[in-house]
């Protein structure tokens, strides 16, 4: 297998392309229990239907765990809009649309986001009485079981050159609600700088799904404390300082 074309990097994975393949491939290091749950995770959401890259092979690569997958021919939704500012506003509804069409999904099989968020906000840096209040929260939400990709954003979505779209990276993808998804994405456009595009997102999901804004607000402290045990420490502080504020609802 030849890897001489970087599709893209991260701090413990690289990605090629190889021909019909995008190939991950990750550092010597990496957790092999999570390199193989992230291949079954994305072999599970294979089976709703969406339009995703389908796992071909996990394998060894020089000592390195790799995932390959189809490669998905097209631009991300973030290419497309640095490429067209003005056409933003129709990149985010595009983008709306289709994470509640992952939300309609059910994947019975994949972890749950409510465990996940438990152990994370127990490990995040913040003083037992937050966490407690911030995991007493998170147990008084509805359960639901939605797929919820857990990452999803411009970068996220590549539009072939047909105009189809395909959802990539599942490697936080759980079942949950979907609320802690949106305030997930809402973050990250906060996260980019970008307050208009997560006020616009937001209010596009609310008025497509008929949920109330501040509810999807009321899980931005608990989404922050769990995605703050990540990343980098810009990123951290970050998140850190939402999920020490309560008073969203």
């Amino acid at each position: 297998m030849k890897l001489d074309q970087v599709i893209a990097t991260r701090s413990n994975k690289t990605i090629y392309r190889s021909g019909d393949f995008a190939v991950k491939v990750f550092s010597e290091d990496f957790s092999k229990v999570d390199v193989l749950n992230e291949a079954l995770n994305q072999a599970r959401v294979e089976e709703t239907g969406l339009n995703i890259p389908a796992v071909q092979e996990v394998l060894k690569i020089d000592g390195k765990w790799a995932i390959v997958s189809d490669y998905v021919e097209g631009k991300t939704l973030a290419q497309l809009v640095e490429e067209a500012p003005d056409k933003k506003a129709d990149y985010i509804a595009m983008m709306v649309d289709l994470q509640i069409l992952v939300h309609s999904k059910r994947a019975a099989n994949l972890n749950r986001l409510r465990e996940k968020m438990h152990r994370k906000i127990s490990q995040a840096n913040l003083d037992d009485a937050t966490k407690y209040e911030l995991q007493t929260r998170l147990e008084s939400r509805p359960k639901h079981y939605k797929v919820c990709h857990g990452d999803f954003y411009f970068s996220n979505i590549i539009l072939k050159p047909d105009g189809t779209p395909y959802i990539i990276d599942w490697s936080h993808v759980t079942q949950g609600n979907a609320s802690a998804d949106v305030a997930r994405t809402y973050l990250l456009f906060w996260l980019a700088g970008d307050v208009a595009g997560a006020e616009l997102y937001l209010k596009l999901y609310a008025e497509k799904t008929g949920t109330a804004k501040h509810y999807v607000k009321g899980w931005l402290p608990i989404v922050a404390a769990s995605q703050s045990v990540k990343g980098n420490e810009k990123e951290r502080e970050f998140l850190l300082s939402w999920a020490t504020v309560v008073d969203f609802e």
